[in-house]
């Protein structure tokens, strides 16, 4: 009886390492579009929630310089379906409410609150007074001040721009909205710009939990 070891098929492609490195290649490959071409005829389908429209200039402008300055890092824009965080922030998020975010704002990491729901809750004064100083408002918080949001003039040329852009991926704006953008802005600072996008969050969204 012969003690040679015939090597099964496994052990062939284990031991050549290009071939193996295609075949799982090609493994990683169809579990990719497994996941992702579902979710992009979903996308699709994907309305915004009624009331849901494109950013007017001034809360675009307040959001462009929200990312600018990183509060993602320490703010998400996602309500979980867990029933704690509903008690806490209201209905859970859905897509169509962020239809017109790009990038969307949803995040994981909650150093601050969440702000999905934050519209209506504070009047602008207080949201001036915590952007320029959360101390001022908020004796124990960490955030960070931005005392030179009130200082910063908006460019209407750039806010018109964007908005430009945006409609080619496929926003709604108007030509009408896109004529009068540079007027809206006029004269407002990038703290107006943002307490304005802080105002508009959730306004549209379901209520309840």
């Amino acid at each position: 009886m012969s003690d040679k070891h015939t090597p099964n098929p496994h052990e062939k492609i284990e031991k050549n390492v290009g071939l193996m490195a295609v075949l799982i290649a090609v493994a990683v490959s169809f579990g990719g579009l497994a996941e992702i071409v579902p979710l992009m005829y979903q996308a699709e389908a994907i309305q915004p929630l009624p009331g849901v429209k494109p950013y007017p200039a001034l809360q675009l402008a307040g959001r462009d310089v929200y990312v600018r300055e990183g509060c993602y890092n320490c703010h998400s824009q996602m309500v979980r379906t867990l029933r704690f965080e509903t008690e806490r922030y209201g209905h859970y998020s859905l897509a169509g409410e962020s239809v017109y975010d790009r990038p969307f704002q949803w995040g994981s990491k909650r150093t601050g609150p969440d702000l999905a729901r934050v519209g209506g809750r504070y009047s602008d004064d207080w949201h001036r007074v915590h952007l320029v100083n959360p101390r001022d408002v908020v004796p124990e918080s960490n955030m960070p001040s931005f005392p030179w949001l009130a200082e910063n003039a908006l460019d209407g040329q750039e806010v018109t721009a964007r908005m430009h852009a945006l409609k080619k991926l496929g926003d709604p704006y108007t030509d009408a909205q896109l004529r009068t953008a540079a007027d809206e802005v006029a004269g407002k600072t990038e703290l107006d710009a943002v307490v304005a996008y802080l105002q508009a969050l959730g306004k549209h969204a379901p209520r309840g939990g």
